[in-house]
């Protein structure tokens, strides 16, 4: 059986070509999930544009990415720039070619009580993890609508349902984007638009934002355990796209943890009070003086994947009988899911 299942996840790694020479754009491209996105994309063929503002890990990645041969083009970006966004776009138009699909990837969070966080550094992680998700969302729009085509991806988590505690900026924008990306695809249903929009939510990724982002507590970040790579959130994405999916839940943490919170919401602040706070928090001591990525980038090569490897989850079950059995699985999970969380609510 488990040779089965290893064998369903695979199967799309074998898709070689399925995206040959569409053009693709991620944002936040040049490490985590991001950048395993681009070299899912590669990979698949595509030729791809990261944006990112830290330039020597853009040239990092881009050496990656075209190892696959393919072409990648490096954009220095701050997406909370609505300008420069939009110039980026047309930058990538006149290189590559139209753009097909749009990866609003990038973000940034801050670990900490919302009366440690200063009023500066919560605009700035909703500037960068919301609004440049509507930034990079109205420039794949402006391009896209008159040709009647193409793909955007909002890369989205369990936290755009069920909120925690010490991550009240990251949960926001999440929830915004939600918002913001249901209320666009109801007016591109009015128009009659051929556009697809689709949000993937992700699990706790390993991915070195753990490191970059700003912290205030006593002890080093860490994803809320179960842990995934950051490959199976790239190829939930490359799925959701080929399958024209509205929403992806990925990993069986996303679907327990949203469905669970559709069903019995204050159970779910409850749990979340309880495990998400030192959940967040690994045994280690946080050093002072940390770099944080917030208002610069930090300096320094990292890829794909954060210090979780030895934690961190290479497969999805989910996921990939998910990509065998179409909706089947999804509907027999959300009824256990909600078997579980009667029995919890009963038992409480």
């Amino acid at each position: 059986m488990k040779r089965l299942i290893s064998g369903l996840v695979k199967r799309s790694d074998t898709k070689r070509d399925r995206f040959r020479d569409r053009i693709v754009v991620v944002t936040g491209g040049s490490a985590g999930l991001g950048r395993a996105t681009a070299i899912a994309f590669a990979k698949a063929g595509a030729q791809i544009a990261i944006l990112a503002r830290d330039n020597e890990r853009l040239r990092d990645a881009q050496e990656e990415i075209e190892s696959y041969g393919v072409k990648c083009l490096p954009l220095s970006v701050d997406v909370a720039d609505a300008d420069a966004v939009d110039q980026a776009a047309s930058l990538v138009e006149s290189e590559l070619g139209p753009i097909e699909v749009w990866v609003n990837n990038a973000m940034t969070t801050i670990f900490a009580p919302i009366d440690q966080i200063e009023p500066a550094e919560f605009k700035r992680a909703t500037e960068v993890t919301y609004l440049g998700v509507v930034y990079g969302t109205m420039a794949a729009l402006k391009r896209m609508r008159h040709r009647d085509r193409g793909t955007i991806v909002q890369v989205g988590s369990a936290l755009a349902y069920r909120s925690i505690p010490l991550q009240s900026a990251y949960c926001g924008a999440k929830h915004a984007i939600r918002g913001f990306t249901d209320s666009l695809r109801a007016e591109l249903i009015h128009e009659r638009s051929r556009l697809r929009l689709t949000m993937v939510q992700m699990p706790a990724l390993n991915t070195p934002q753990f490191d970059w982002c700003l912290s205030r507590m006593p002890r080093k970040s860490q994803p809320v355990p179960p842990i995934f790579q950051p490959e199976v959130g790239a190829q939930a994405i490359l799925w959701a796209i080929e399958h024209r999916r509205r929403e992806l839940y990925v990993g069986w943490p996303s679907l327990k943890t949203i469905i669970g919170n559709k069903l019995f919401p204050a159970l779910g602040d409850r749990l979340a009070a309880s495990e998400a706070w030192d959940g967040q928090m690994t045994s280690e001591a946080q050093t002072g003086g940390a770099a944080a990525n917030l208002f610069a980038p930090v300096a320094g090569i990292e890829r794909a994947h954060g210090r979780f490897d030895a934690r961190a989850l290479a497969r999805s079950r989910e996921l990939g009988l998910r990509e065998s059995l179409g909706w089947l699985i999804p509907l027999s999970l959300t009824a256990i899911v909600a078997g579980f969380a009667l029995r919890a609510v009963l038992s409480a």
